[in-house]
């Protein structure tokens, strides 16, 4: 048997995902195990009419439709959460762990899933003596998830990891991410994909003040969180057996009352933010009380996560899911990977790679980080065709005749025949300058971070300064912007990249500023210009009951004829075929 056969022959098991060491960034899962029985938990079959295949196609084409359109045979609204709850699956939540350097994040993390019984007693034990052998024994939990040598070494995390759990309530994604300067692009790409926040504080002596300070990445990580759209959040005070003296209630309080001040200064209630004294390393409230704690009566870290409100998902929007790593596999494809924003996804949909205008067809859609042995990153290949992945699924996608280079990190997928993601031109975005030295004055040009994408951009234009909290003008054309001022402002990405307006994408269109190694300012988008869209396709072959009616157009008239041809027709025998 060829290698390639061997590979296909596991496409109904699971495949294995390459490490952080393998062609593209770092693995999209730590591959934690789970029961053997989690084969079915995926997205249940949408219910249709008639088993048939031709019925089954005819519901998908018409899912693709707008939500206002008379065709639509399965209205958005009938698709609700019940499918999220099917398979014990739960509500999906995403949580980002952020933080300080060394606030203990990863061991946060770690322990948590440990407990949970996620990781087998004897993966913590191999790690331990690994430890013990470089000097690093607290590091045996966060070596769970920080696998490269150089974290290791260093004891830093330089990219995100995944891990998934459950709660009773909530089929949880736990993303941990960096707390060093130097890789602040890696925590902005997991906290643009998050739900809620946990920040992780050092209650040690110096510790907190240390994070809080001008210098530290606590007050940043706060700012970036709420700027990329993560409302909620959960404050854990770390490391209380290190307190002196050890699990102090008075180090506890002191915490809490300075940070209180610096949530309501970004913009967060503190009286709706719970602060949980817990003990990464020794295991302390994370999911059950600690007798070393009997002062503190609050929910711990598992319960408080139960407690947060059910986000919002708007699946009756285009698709809209932003890639966040790459991968190529043998014998299988290229793989993105990414967290679904809005819309859904299912195999054999008409895909578009927005800004490219890459066009293509949904080949599978995976489940990364899904079910196996630790250390082996196992992925799901759904070949039923009626499977759903919904806003919230952390999902992988692998799509016809698509190579690693055509697509990365930052691209944005979306519906092929359903509003496609075109890059803009320009946008007009409301700014508020938060951290900067100087003036910002027309032609600025600093690094702009709004959901996975990294892009340099130019202020072309400063069109108004408006009080930040109405948004009522208050001078037009000023000549700058400084510390504290707001104001609407034309931006034209040096790069190509996707963005959308605030109302409506609301993952799409929230964004940072950065410049000097650190947040100078924050938005959100107004409007955006959009440019045409051209489809560098080879060839798209239009089936009719498979003798080809149409073939070889391109660009815009290659998408007004496949919209006029695949969105008009009931009949289940028209489809696109690329080549």
């Amino acid at each position: 048997m060829g290698e390639d056969e061997k590979s296909r022959s596991r496409l109904t098991s699971g495949s294995l995902l390459p490490g952080r060491d393998s062609q593209r960034g770092s693995d999209p899962g730590c591959g934690l195990p789970v029961s053997d029985g989690a084969l079915c938990a995926h997205r249940p079959r949408v219910p249709t009419p008639s088993p048939g295949r031709a019925t089954a196609v005819t519901a998908r084409r018409r899912a693709a439709l707008p939500a206002e359109s008379p065709k639509t045979s399965r209205p958005a609204e009938q698709v609700t959460r019940a499918l999220c709850l099917c398979y014990h699956m739960g509500i999906p939540l995403t949580i980002v762990v952020i933080g300080h350097v060394d606030s203990g994040k990863s061991t946060t993390t770690a322990h948590l899933v440990y407990k949970l019984g996620r990781i087998p007693m004897r993966v913590i034990e191999e790690l331990d003596n690994e430890a013990a052998k470089m000097n690093k024994k607290s590091s045996k939990y966060a070596w769970v998830l920080d696998k490269l040598m150089a974290e290791r070494e260093k004891g830093l995390t330089m990219d995100i990891s995944l891990v998934k759990f459950q709660t009773t309530k909530y089929s949880c994604t736990i993303i941990d991410t960096p707390g060093h300067r130097d890789f602040i692009k890696n925590m902005i790409t997991g906290t643009s994909q998050a739900d809620c926040a946990v920040l992780i504080i050092d209650s040690t002596t110096d510790g907190f003040e240390a994070g809080i300070s001008k210098d530290g990445q606590t007050r940043e990580h706060i700012l970036l969180a709420f700027a990329l759209g993560v409302k909620q959040m959960i404050c854990c005070c770390n490391k209380m057996d290190a307190t002196t003296p050890k699990y102090s209630k008075g180090r506890y309080e002191e915490i809490v009352k300075g940070l209180s001040l610096c949530l309501k200064k970004v913009g967060y209630n503190p009286d709706k933010v719970l602060f949980i004294p817990v003990s990464g390393f020794e295991g302390d409230n994370l999911i059950e009380s600690s007798s070393n704690l009997n002062w503190y009566d609050g929910p711990t870290l598992l319960e408080a996560i139960d407690q947060v409100s059910e986000p919002r998902r708007l699946i009756d929007k285009p698709l809209r899911l932003p890639l966040r790593d790459v991968y190529k596999i043998g014998g299988i494809g290229t793989i993105a990977v990414g967290r679904v924003e809005t819309g859904t996804i299912w195999p054999d949909m008409p895909i578009t790679f927005g800004p490219t205008g890459l066009t293509t067809e949904v080949k599978s859609v995976v489940i990364p980080d899904g079910p196996g042995a630790y250390g082996c990153q196992h992925v799901y290949f759904h070949h039923n065709k009626d499977t759903l992945f919904q806003p919230g699924d952390h999902v992988a996608v692998l799509s016809r005749n698509v190579e690693l280079e055509d697509i990365k990190r930052g691209y944005v997928a979306s519906n092929g025949v359903n509003d496609p993601a075109r890059a803009a031109s320009s946008f007009v975005a409301q700014v508020t300058i938060v951290n900067h030295p100087g003036q910002i004055c027309k032609g600025y040009a600093p690094m702009l971070d709004c959901h996975t994408s990294h892009t340099g951009v130019q202020f072309e234009e400063i069109l108004s300064k408006v009080d930040r909290c109405s948004g009522e003008e208050i001078e037009a054309f000023p000549k700058f912007l400084k510390n504290g001022d707001s104001g609407l402002v034309k931006i034209i990405p040096r790069k190509d990249m996707v963005v959308e307006a605030f109302s409506e994408f609301p993952a799409l269109g929230c964004f940072s500023v950065r410049d000097m190694k650190q947040i100078v300012a924050v938005g959100v988008i107004k409007s955006v210009e959009k440019k045409q869209l051209g489809i560098p396709v080879q060839h798209v072959w239009v089936l009719f009951h498979g003798v080809s009616i149409a073939d070889h157009f391109s660009g815009d008239l290659l998408m007004s004829r496949v919209r006029e041809m695949v969105c008009t027709t009931a009949d289940p025998c028209v489809r696109m075929v690329y080549e």
